[in-house]
């Protein structure tokens, strides 16, 4: 490891953990800690979703996915141009209408309290699994650059993360994000130039043994639901972007620091819209990966061979391959990712903690202080359980995979209660209590009977579609059941 590398890195890391320590003085109030007082430029909001949507979950999961299979997991991409259109036809002006810090709170003016808890009970543990997921996908870098223990990375980053997170509130946030996103673009771009001028006989070399190893296939587009084809990962993807956009504490927040109605609309639209073309660079830049071990085979040890390994190919060729500086510049990108959706989550979660659970349940009469003292106790220990989860990442085969089936079991199908009470205008409250819990129970089998019924008799009762129609199906079975339920209330 060059010295000019470490340069890079640890000015970044000091630089951005300072930069948003420095807005503490901006947040004294709770109205600053969890929206900026609504007062955040349009284009700093536009980049902080977009950066919030990207996390090192793209930046090494999908290179690291395509270089072990092919672009596949880039129809998820694809459709995202439904969800950001949603968002701006529906979702913003929902909240900006309903006007509280919180998403959940628009589904117990429709539902009830029952219906705020079950929501935000799942929007919380679904960030704690995705602080955990990005954790260790950080240390995978550092582990390869320094050779630090993998554990002691994700502790330190994590409470580097939190400190910002818990001094700065949103706005140190949201502008910690900006530039974060504006430095992984960088990052990614300069990397896929440099692998492709890396080939042996130039970049037509790497499109050429792409294209011979079927490494640009989008998957089947069979109508089979058992595997991971086109229409799969497409539906996949609609439904887990339309709660992102409609339902995600993370995006939500965000139209509500949003100065006006209008730049709100824009934010989510272009936030978006910004995702398909980086994630592109990041499925190029696997394929490349692939392309050029091919060509140079010698220039990657036997074991990153192995499927589990996908994930630490990536860190590998920056901290082998790239020249001094570059692999500084790489590696602070990763963490410029990772860092963006950590605090993200750290703020959203303890401004549902404190608006969905301490004011509505614990003392409704809350002064500000008591306010400032809960948002702070509550962003400390999510930061901590976020730590352990990703501690306990360590060794799974694809962090991307794991993501995703991790994604739909914890969402619990609250976007099929979200869109039962935007779109159906008078709801019968116990036909939608039903279908949350026909939905969790269809939740609970499509995701554990594979495991739980192995055995030859067994199989008969494991589930035949694949993991990723868990939030499809549970969303569908709330909101259908929700909707002839009230349907057949009017008879």
């Amino acid at each position: 490891m060059k010295v000019l590398d470490l340069i890079v890195f640890f000015t970044y890391m000091i630089g951005v953990t300072v930069f948003g320590s420095s807005f503490y003085r901006k947040n004294k109030s709770s109205a600053a800690f969890t929206l900026g007082n609504s007062s955040i430029p349009g284009w700093v909001v536009t980049m902080s979703i977009f950066a919030t949507f990207v996390s090192s979950i793209s930046f090494l999961a999908l290179p690291g996915n395509a270089f072990k299979t092919n672009w596949n997991a880039f129809v998820f991409s694809l459709s995202i141009p439904v969800a950001s259109y949603m968002a701006v036809k529906f979702f913003v002006p929902i909240y900006r209408k309903a006007n509280s810090p919180s998403a959940y709170s628009y589904l117990e003016t429709r539902f009830g309290p029952w219906a705020r808890v079950y929501a935000s009970a799942c929007y919380l543990l679904t960030q704690i699994m995705r602080m955990g997921t990005i954790l260790y996908l950080l240390a995978l870098p550092v582990n390869a650059m320094f050779g630090w223990n993998i554990i002691v990375i994700i502790v330190i980053t994590g409470l580097a993360v939190m400190l910002y997170s818990l001094l700065g509130g949103i706005q140190a946030v949201v502008w910690t994000d900006a530039i974060q996103g504006i430095i992984m673009i960088g990052g990614a771009i300069v990397c896929l130039i440099y692998i492709l001028f890396a080939m042996p006989e130039g970049p037509g070399q790497m499109f050429e043994i792409a294209s011979q190893h079927n490494k640009f296939s989008l998957g089947s587009f069979s109508l089979n639901l058992t595997e991971s084809t086109f229409w799969v990962v497409l539906i996949y993807g609609i439904f887990i972007n339309l709660q992102n956009y409609g339902i995600d504490q993370n995006y939500v927040q965000r139209y509500m620091a949003s100065k006006s109605d209008r730049e709100a609309k824009r934010s989510a639209l272009f936030g978006g819209l910004l995702y398909i073309p980086v994630s592109l660079i990041f499925f190029l830049i696997g394929t490349s990966l692939y392309a050029y071990y091919i060509a140079v085979p010698e220039a990657l040890p036997t074991e990153f061979t192995d499927a589990a390994m996908s994930d630490r190919v990536f860190p590998f060729f920056i901290v082998n391959q790239l020249p001094a500086g570059f692999t500084g510049l790489l590696i602070a990108s990763i963490f410029a990712a990772g860092m963006s959706t950590i605090s993200t989550s750290i703020n959203s979660g303890s401004t549902v903690i404190l608006t969905d659970y301490y004011k509505r349940y614990v003392k409704k009469e809350v002064t500000d202080k008591d306010s400032m003292r809960v948002l702070y106790l509550s962003s400390f220990i999510f930061s901590v359980i976020g730590i352990i989860i990703g501690v306990a990442m360590i060794n799974v085969q694809s962090a991307l995979d794991a993501w995703w089936k991790l994604a739909s079991v914890f969402s619990g199908g609250m976007l099929g209660l979200f869109l039962l009470g935007a779109f159906v205008k008078v709801v019968n409250v116990k036909g939608a209590v039903i279908g949350v819990i026909l939905g969790l129970i269809a939740i609970l089998w499509l995701s554990l009977s594979p495991m739980l019924f192995t055995n030859e008799p067994m199989l008969s009762f494991a589930s035949p579609f694949h993991t990723y129609l868990t939030i499809v199906i549970g969303t569908l079975i709330i909101f259908f059941t929700g909707f002839l339920a009230t349907i057949w209330n009017k008879k």
